[in-house]
């Protein structure tokens, strides 16, 4: 049995699952900025004066949020183009 084989097999699916689970952190920035643009539309409504107050709270809150997503967009594709060259390096 080739065990330089399977380690490279080894190495690659958990690259491969390590980057699926990197990629659903942008399921929560999602569901948070809808959550905050709901509440803001809400705020403006009832006291539409202070419309400018909650849009930039608002826009700031959702830019905050949205770098938890590019984390773990970022570190899925080091997962997916850079780990697994790097494994192979050092396997062999």
């Amino acid at each position: 049995m080739d065990f330089q084989l399977l380690a490279k097999g080894i190495a690659l699916a958990g690259c491969a699952i390590g980057a699926g689970c990197a990629l659903i952190a942008g399921i929560g920035p999602g569901i948070g900025e809808g959550n905050a643009v709901a509440a803001a539309c809400e705020a403006i409504g009832r006291q539409p004066e202070c419309k400018g107050d909650v849009t930039s709270t608002m826009l700031l809150g959702c830019a905050i949020a949205e770098t938890t997503g590019i984390y773990g967009f970022v570190t899925g594709l080091l997962l997916i183009f850079v780990a697994p060259g790097m494994f192979m390096g050092m396997l062999g």
